[in-house]
């Protein structure tokens, strides 16, 4: 997802994006370690997206910690 997407998307949907995400690179790097990883550039990209919706969400606990 592109962060302009990912920010629409209200806390309790990036806690649940996050955690698939999470289990999809537990998986990758399981392949990975076998061999059988035909895309590592997915793995890549999840973890980028995992920090991108981290980002968010400190983003948004600092303006609410702000007022």
């Amino acid at each position: 997802m592109k962060i302009k997407e990912l920010r629409e998307l209200s806390n309790d949907e990036l806690f649940g994006r996050r955690y698939e995400l999470r289990k999809e690179i537990f998986n990758l790097r399981l392949q990975q370690q076998s061999g059988a990883l035909e895309k590592p550039s997915v793995l890549r990209s999840n973890r980028r997206e995992v920090a991108q919706i981290e980002t968010i969400l400190t983003e948004r606990n600092r303006k609410v910690a702000a007022k």
